[in-house]
């Protein structure tokens, strides 16, 4: 399924900017280009990776596509007519600490450039936005947001999440976390979480393996995958995260890849205007542990498989019962549920207001 092409823009008008000393080489934005525009440096960044370079900047539509799939944040469109001169994560990314940690053809760069998008395109203010997470690779992502960030203990970031949107129901809460820290050890919080449409939205990068502790088996790794803990390869049942996520209560469920830059983007803009509850599940290549243990290549190969083998869910085909994941093997993406109820403030504000009546004041935002 591909992305689609952007609307072109006058060249004459816009260039592409490329940061090489960013870049760690992983390919997506030559490989993905739809207009063939970009091709790999024979020359090394002070890093040792080749970085882009603008071949046939005619062929350019600007449509943006290379700066939102660049895990890197390291190449984007700038236009002086149009006063745009920085990458889009520029504005709520701390970019003084790139090159980030995150290793080459990771894909939890990528799901930030996503969710800035969308937090722009939404027009949430960035003062009122709190975004929390947990440990692990994409834990890290609170600390490289320019924004108000909790990186708080292993497993649980949903709880922190949900003390915060009950002591201040007027800020967007938003967690983002890895598969492992919110499904196994923080798996109690996210279920409950949705079974009382509390008021967040979770975003889950889901590369079926802990990352940062070693490459160990997590919750939604493949059966037959070969991770640390299982050399022989997993034999339990993997979750199925939107399956669980409709069954709990969560208002909005969505999947999509890291190839699928403008669909993720979307889902997580509609996610940020629901009320209560809402999970995005981004899968997203770990080329480090859960590729090359598995031999299936880089980053950039997980990225063509995601191209090759996502199947976008139809509701009167599929259920979320189908959304399950094996090893190599189709993925459905696409939205699941979306649908409403009273959020968990609201719920609680009803059913006090009528047991005391009067009696029950709201308490006020702070500040």
């Amino acid at each position: 399924m591909a992305e689609k092409k952007g609307k072109k823009k006058d060249p004459k008008e816009w260039r592409l900017d490329i940061d090489a000393e960013r870049c760690k080489g992983c390919g997506f934005c030559v490989e993905f280009c739809p207009q063939d525009t970009l091709t790999m440096s024979d020359e090394f960044n002070s890093k040792g990776y080749h970085p882009p370079i603008v071949a046939d900047p005619e062929s350019c539509t600007y449509c943006g596509l290379c700066e939102m799939i660049c895990p890197e944040f390291a190449i984007w469109a700038s236009s002086d007519i149009h006063k745009k001169d920085v990458h889009i994560a520029d504005e709520l990314v701390r970019m003084d600490r790139m090159p980030h940690i995150w290793c080459p053809g990771c894909g939890i760069g990528t799901v930030v450039n996503c969710l800035v998008k969308a937090l722009q395109d939404a027009e949430i203010d960035p003062d009122k936005t709190q975004i929390v997470s947990g440990i692990g690779c994409t834990g890290r992502v609170a600390g490289y947001v320019d924004l108000d960030s909790y990186h708080t203990t292993h497993g649980r970031a949903i709880a922190f999440a949900t003390g915060l949107a009950l002591g201040a129901p007027d800020q967007k809460v938003i967690v983002v976390s890895g598969d492992g820290d919110l499904t196994a050890i923080g798996g109690n919080h996210f279920f409950h979480a949705a079974r009382r449409n509390a008021n967040m939205t979770v975003i889950c990068v889901n590369n079926f393996i802990y990352g940062m502790t070693g490459g160990q088996v997590a919750p939604t790794t493949p059966e037959t995958a070969v991770a640390v803990t299982t050399p022989y390869g997993a034999f339990d049942q993997p979750f199925n995260l939107p399956f669980i996520a409709e069954s709990c209560g969560a208002e909005y469920v969505a999947r999509w890849t890291t190839f699928h830059v403008r669909h993720l983007q979307n889902a997580i803009k509609a996610a940020l205007l629901k009320k209560g509850f809402s999970l995005v599940e981004a899968i997203a290549p770990c080329p480090t542990l859960y590729g090359r243990r598995n031999k299936l290549g880089d980053g950039l190969d997980l990225m063509k498989f995601y191209k090759e083998k996502s199947v976008r869910f139809k509701k009167d085909k599929h259920t979320t019962a189908d959304a399950d994941i094996s090893f190599q093997d189709e993925i459905l993406i696409g939205k699941f549920v979306d649908r409403e109820r009273p959020s968990m403030i609201d719920a609680m504000d009803s059913s006090l207001k009528a047991r005391l009546g009067d009696k029950y004041v709201q308490w006020p935002v702070p500040g």
